[in-house]
């Protein structure tokens, strides 16, 4: 059965050059399995070919979800770019979870889920 997921666009807040960072795994599954998927790291890097973005704003187009894999610390920042560019839905991944930043994308009317991306859809 094809993901929800499949025709959207994904944007993944810390994605990762490092294999054994969640940013990376998440990032190089969703490509593998032919998402539209874009990486966002300040530092820029690249996976698979494809080079990240430093910033959601650089996305062209809109961005349906967005998967966040950052410190807590960053969230509220990210969350900001996420109401910027209309983003739909934000996944917190464990560990990359603050209520400021929770409560934030659900005053900007965005869906917000505290839980796994990929277990939740059955990526993983």
């Amino acid at each position: 059965m094809p993901s929800p997921y499949q025709n959207k666009t994904i944007a993944v807040f810390g994605a990762s050059q490092d294999t054994a960072k969640y940013g990376y795994k998440i990032f190089h599954t969703l490509l593998q399995k032919g998402f539209r998927v874009y990486g966002i790291n300040p530092k820029g890097g690249h996976v698979d070919g494809q080079s990240f973005d430093t910033s959601l704003a650089e996305v062209p187009g809109p961005v349906d979800v967005a998967i966040m894999v950052i410190p807590p610390a960053a969230l509220e920042q990210a969350v900001a770019q996420c109401v910027e560019k209309h983003v739909q839905e934000i996944w917190f991944q464990p560990g990359a979870q603050s209520q400021a930043a929770f409560s934030a994308a659900t005053q900007a009317d965005i869906h917000a889920v505290n839980a796994c991306f990929m277990a939740e859809n059955g990526l993983w």
